[in-house]
């Protein structure tokens, strides 16, 4: 049956689109908002703290995108096995299994990476860093921020489980816990009150960490008293090594591709850091702005990949590119008019981050620019993940490397070399956004990913 005369189920429709992006969209806003509460808190510190606070932030994200990644591409599979077992009726015994196997997998990916990185960390910022201030602040984040790491692989791949199976609405609850508690923990830790010492970046991190073993707790309570048993989570399963060389032949590529995505961030902070502290405070203003709509974009591309994920278990893969086109029309209905918001209204915004007025006003120009390029290129994430949920998760790193290295050039010849503003300077994510979207959009029409096996 062709694509254009396949009707999507009425668990397809656009109500049921909406009943699993919005927990999602809630969890991640609630979760975007652990860092822009750093960023808010610390935009009071000052402007040494803002900036080092960016950099150890994006390289925390680096290293947490190895698990998180890994998470999504077992999301994928139980996707697929919740399609299958939807379709038959039985078999949704296998979904427990390979989150177990994710468990056995991350626990040790979790503890490898913590111990890598206080060995690593301090050459590796003291190489690419050219301020002696950004870099002692940003090694005091990172050191405080990277036990959290276990909790967040643990999180992380909870909710891979539960957007898998298309019941999201834990994620809301979890994320209320994680940013109450941060909020919180922020406002004692950062400035010392409540009798305890003003850690200032240190508590920031700190008070993140925490929070991430608050939210891990949340989820493990959940899942033994309100979640159904014919998945098995109760039940612990042992490592199989078959298992797990299945899920990470999948769930590598993610991992690989979610690392290569991120580290655009960091690339892009480094060329910013070398022009001063002053540039990167700004940038770090409008990078935790720019989250916001990244987070709608990214709660429909969860979404996108889930329902490719499962229609393609069903049996029913020329439903693809339909739901893609009914994902895509929520998320452009839902961002734009946050987009013009935030254009219209720059100085509101960037003064709920820093009440530094030079800071405020030096920012708006580049706000102006990421609500620009944001919006003409806004469906590259769900085309992503969409590719990513046809279980083709190798060509989704092939297409983020090729993103990256065009990137890479826009940034080295109009940062490096022309030096030129930050607003302009900000047009490179517009770039990589569009290579993305446009090699997405040709993989996804020749149709290829049809028979792909998971």
């Amino acid at each position: 049956m062709k694509e254009s005369t396949y009707k999507l189920s009425e668990s397809y429709s656009f109500k049921s689109i909406w009943r699993i992006t919005f927990p999602i969209l809630v969890a991640l806003v609630m979760e975007e908002l652990l860092g822009m509460t750093d960023t808010a808190f610390l935009g009071r510190v000052g402007e040494i703290e803002l900036g080092a606070s960016a950099i150890a932030g994006v390289y925390f994200t680096i290293l947490y995108m190895l698990g998180f990644g890994f998470s999504i591409g077992v999301q994928i599979i139980i996707g697929r096995r919740n399609g299958e077992a939807c379709e038959s009726g039985t078999g949704f015994g296998a979904i427990g299994r390979v989150f177990w196997q994710g468990v056995w997998f991350l626990a040790v990916l979790a503890l490898l990476t913590m111990a890598l990185s206080y060995l690593l960390s301090p050459p590796l910022l003291r190489g690419i860093l050219k301020s002696e201030n950004i870099y002692k602040a940003a090694l005091v984040y990172v050191n405080w921020r990277i036990p959290g790491l276990f909790f967040a692989f643990m999180t992380a791949l909870f909710r891979a489980f539960y957007v898998g199976i298309r019941e999201t609405k834990s994620l809301t609850w979890n994320s209320i816990v994680l940013v109450g508690s941060n909020i919180f923990l922020d406002w004692v830790l950062i400035f010392g009150h409540l009798g305890a010492p003003a850690m200032g970046i240190k508590g920031a991190a700190l008070a993140s960490t925490i929070s991430e073993g608050v939210s891990l707790l949340f989820f493990v309570v959940w899942v033994f008293f309100t979640t159904d048993k014919k998945y098995g989570l109760q039940k612990m399963v042992k490592p199989v090594w078959k298992e797990l060389k299945h899920i990470f032949s999948t769930a590598s590529w993610v991992m690989l591709e979610y690392v290569l995505n991120i580290s655009v961030w960091l690339l892009f902070f480094l060329f910013i850091e070398h022009l001063g502290e002053e540039e990167l405070a700004i940038v770090n203003i409008v990078r935790s702005i720019s989250e916001v709509p990244f987070v709608f974009s990214a709660a429909f591309a969860s979404t996108a990949a889930t329902l490719v994920s499962n229609l393609i278990g069903e049996g029913h893969p020329e439903g693809v590119i339909p739901i893609i086109r009914r994902v895509l029309m929520l998320c452009t209905i839902t961002m734009l008019p946050l987009l013009v918001f935030f254009f219209l209204c720059p100085h509101l915004i960037i003064s709920l981050f820093t009440d530094i007025p030079t800071l405020v006003q030096a920012s708006v120009p580049t706000l102006k620019v990421m609500c620009v390029a944001t919006a003409v290129t806004l469906p590259w994430n769900v085309y992503l993940q969409s590719v990513a949920g046809t279980g083709d998760t190798r060509v989704c790193l092939r297409f983020d490397a090729v993103a990256l290295c065009i990137y890479a050039v826009y940034c080295t010849v109009i940062i490096g070399i022309l030096k030129s503003s930050i607003a302009v300077c900000w047009t490179a994510d517009g770039v990589y956004a569009l290579c993305i979207w446009i090699q997405c959009t040709i993989y996804i029409h020749k149709r290829k990913w049809r028979n792909k096996q998971l």
